[in-house]
């Protein structure tokens, strides 16, 4: 269970494929704080610690999650930068929404306008995930709570302040990328129960 407040910027040092995938991720936390088990989020994704070094860390990552990720979209190379969260632990402070770093799918850059000094992104979600997506409701993108300002069909604007472009990845958004989109949980359960009805 994470919060969608990114706590570090990772870098991805080597990427293997031996069975499933393999990557290791430089990182400024401490690492002899992390446990080999551990869930980090790297970009969204919830993904398990399976060996550690000096200032990194490793994680196996399923074809599974390589299939419904960015990583199968642009694939995870050497100097990749990655927004990472350390899992939450009881008493921690909820700044952004419940997120599970589970990814429910990708949307796609398709605007991205300075605005003062912000950027007002706007992003193309799959159709299927499209409906779960409203205005001033959350979203989790490459694992950052955003809040929503606009919906139109498929697309949805985000607006990026400046602290959040310094402390994430989101000062490199360009257009055509690959985001790592989980829906709110909330959002997901109404329309379940609204089918079920």
């Amino acid at each position: 269970m994470f919060t969608g407040i990114i706590t570090d910027i990772g870098l991805v040092r080597e990427v293997e494929q031996a069975g499933d995938l393999r990557a290791q991720i430089t990182t400024g936390y401490d690492v002899a704080g992390i446990d080999i088990g551990a869930s980090i989020a790297c970009d969204g994704v919830c993904l398990t610690v399976v060996a550690l070094g000096e200032d990194w860390f490793e994680v196996n990552i399923s074809g599974e999650t390589v299939s419904v990720t960015n990583i199968g979209h642009n694939g995870w190379q050497p100097g990749k930068r990655l927004n990472l969260e350390r899992a939450l632990k009881v008493g921690d402070e909820l700044g952004g929404h419940i997120v599970s770093g589970h990814v429910d799918g990708v949307a796609e850059v398709v605007a991205v306008q300075p605005e003062g000094d912000s950027l007002r992104v706007t992003f193309r979600a799959p159709e299927a995930l499209a409906k779960f997506i409203a205005p001033k409701g959350s979203v989790a993108l490459n694992g950052t709570s955003l809040t929503v300002n606009e919906v139109e069909g498929c697309d949805f604007g985000i607006n990026f302040i400046p602290h959040t472009q310094v402390a994430t990845t989101w000062g490199d958004v360009a257009v055509g990328q690959q985001v790592n989109l989980e829906i709110d949980t909330m959002a997901r359960y109404v329309a379940r129960l609204r089918d079920w009805a």
